[in-house]
């Protein structure tokens, strides 16, 4: 990694997701913020201990940008579209395909293994209770 300290990554995140929730909205907000790059720096904290050690104060950021109800609406869907992409990737694992068959609904989906689908589950629900814990720690 570059000479940029590690808290300026999340900063300039929490930033441009603020300008995204002016512009498009709370959820465009949330998915930039929460589904993408917050879901990537906890990947990241598995085995960079220097990602480990901002994460509690970028949660405390994520917390002061989005409102209670505003993170539970949205971990509430995300949680309902993990679900349901869940259910489509079991569904169509053993699909297969005529040359003559249309294209499926879901033809863009991302094939993943259940041990992947399984670890995204966990990293959400990591996230869901950082999120909305009462209190979390800054050390």
């Amino acid at each position: 990694m570059n000479t940029r300290k590690f808290h300026e990554i999340w900063i300039e995140q929490c930033d441009a997701a603020h300008e995204i929730k002016l512009r498009y909205g709370v959820k465009a907000a949330f998915d930039y913020l929460v589904a993408e790059k917050l879901f990537n720096f906890v990947d990241a904290t598995t085995s960079r201990p220097e990602f480990a050690t901002e994460l509690p104060r970028f949660v405390a950021y994520v917390r002061v940008l989005f409102t209670p109800e505003e993170i539970r609406t949205h971990l509430a869907r995300i949680g309902r579209e993990q679900r349901e992409y869940a259910a489509v990737n079991d569904n169509e694992e053993g699909d297969e395909f005529d040359d003559d068959d249309e294209l499926h609904d879901h033809d863009e989906l991302i094939r993943e293994s259940p041990e992947e689908i399984a670890q995204r589950a966990r990293q959400f629900a990591a996230i869901k209770e950082l999120l909305t814990t009462a209190e979390i720690g800054t050390s």
